[in-house]
């Protein structure tokens, strides 16, 4: 099963030319494609759109004073992906938020986000998960 034709593409761009604004928008719209590869169980666009999510994160980082905080905005997206990945990667800068963001998603039990919320928070209480 495909999921491709149900949801545009994620068109490549350049994060450097980005406002906060512009770029947390573009982290939602991977986030949602990310929820749709996931249900249709396509790991390598699932991948893809990881890695894609990871450049936007790290131009928020390397803005002047860490600019992931602007994540938290996305802690009310209508889509629990984008909540899931906006807790994830908020974490360093917002780490009691973002626990409380990730045990709310886990209480959900709306799969798979509630399972990787759970395995991201038994990562941190294991050490394995550290914010940087």
């Amino acid at each position: 099963m495909t999921t491709s034709g149900a949801f545009k593409a994620v068109k490549r761009v350049n994060p450097q030319t980005m406002s906060i604004d512009q770029l947390i928008a573009r982290f939602a719209e991977i986030g949602v494609a990310q929820d749709y590869a996931l249900l249709g169980r396509e790991t390598a666009r699932y991948n893809r759109l990881f890695d894609q999510m990871h450049v936007v994160v790290e131009e928020l980082k390397g803005r002047p004073g860490d600019e992931r905080r602007a994540l938290l905005k996305l802690y009310d997206h209508p889509n629990m992906q984008v909540r899931l990945r906006a807790a994830v990667n908020s974490m360093a800068i917002a780490p009691v938020a973002a626990r409380q963001m990730l045990e709310n998603i886990k209480a959900s039990n709306w799969d798979p986000q509630s399972g990787a919320a759970g395995m991201a928070l038994w990562a941190l209480d294991e050490g394995i998960f550290k914010p940087k």
